[in-house]
């Protein structure tokens, strides 16, 4: 596939308390990786425009914007949740993390790409319509969905990998039955949210210790059946590599091949099914060496396929 990898060094910018695990050296493991692996040569690297307050504003209410807005500091950190913090370079980052996925929609529906890979900090997926969390601030995937609904596609899928809930995205698109929303999460773990799924809602709670084969199993059992139905247009992922075995934030046992394997499925569907194209958004993994070969496991999967 016509891959891109999508970054910004404005995305280094961002910086919270010493020793949080959203770091900008995760942006440098994969960036390492990347070069170390020789795949830089089979990849197009692009740079993130920059987003807009109107961009925002398709996933988000008003006042968290302007609560956002309000709350970044001219010095030093300022809270805007338990675990989430701002810098006064964060809206620097913050609008290259979200311009990632817009240029990707754009490249893709213009036929230039297949897929696109979003190495862009900070995440997104436990930002809510209403409320930043979990070291999100807005939620970039929903609203570059949102953008591309704008633009005209009618059927979208989400699939979030990410050993944590992909909540926020939950709550924004919980009512639109044109984005069918797959999720895996280990459960029960943060951010605890009620399991509940619908017709385009699936989600797919692990236990402790589940491992490659238990992701193989959900896949095919669960999450298959209902993408084939669905018939999605263009298919989103939040590749969250923090299920991975060697990552002390939570306590699956997932590896790179796994990664690499869910990757190759969703692409080799994606062609049977006619979608546009796929776009990738990195979520959690911090683990560092982990992080950097897992995200480019899922990277190389992409450009093979």
């Amino acid at each position: 596939m016509r891959t891109a990898i999508i970054s910004h060094p404005h995305c280094r910018k961002h910086k919270m308390i010493d020793d949080h695990p959203e770091c900008p050296e995760r942006l440098d493991a994969i960036a390492d990786r990347l070069l170390a692996s020789g795949l830089d040569i089979a990849v197009q690297q692009k740079q993130a425009p920059k987003a807009q307050r109107e961009h925002y504003l398709l996933a988000h209410d008003e006042a968290l914007v302007n609560h956002v807005e309000r709350t970044l500091p001219l010095e030093g950190l300022v809270s805007l949740d338990g675990d989430t913090w701002l810098c006064p370079d964060s809206q620097k980052a913050v609008e290259r993390a979200v311009g990632a996925g817009l240029l990707a929609v754009d490249e893709i529906l213009a036929d230039n790409l297949d897929a696109a890979f979003c190495s862009v900090r900070p995440p997104g997926h436990h930002a809510t319509r209403a409320t930043s969390a979990g070291f999100c601030v807005y939620n970039n995937l929903a609203i570059a969905v949102k953008y591309a609904q704008s633009k005209g596609v009618k059927r979208i899928a989400i699939v979030d990998f990410d050993v944590h809930h992909g909540n926020g995205t939950q709550d924004i698109f919980i009512d639109d039955d044109s984005v069918l929303f797959c999720s895996l999460f280990q459960y029960p773990f943060y951010p605890n949210t009620a399991v509940e799924n619908n017709a385009t809602l699936v989600n797919s709670p692990l236990p402790i210790a589940s491992d490659g084969s238990d992701l193989k199993a959900l896949y095919e059992q669960q999450w298959l059946p209902k993408l084939s139905v669905f018939q999605p247009e263009l298919i989103f992922i939040s590749a969250g590599f923090d299920a991975h075995l060697e990552d002390d934030m939570a306590s699956l046992k997932f590896v790179e091949d796994d990664y690499a394997w869910l990757t190759e499925q969703l692409a080799t569907l994606s062609k049977q099914l006619g979608c546009k194209g796929i776009i990738s958004y990195l979520e959690g993994g911090y683990a560092l060496s982990a992080l950097g070969r897992s995200a480019i496991a899922h990277v190389k999967a992409l450009v093979d396929s």
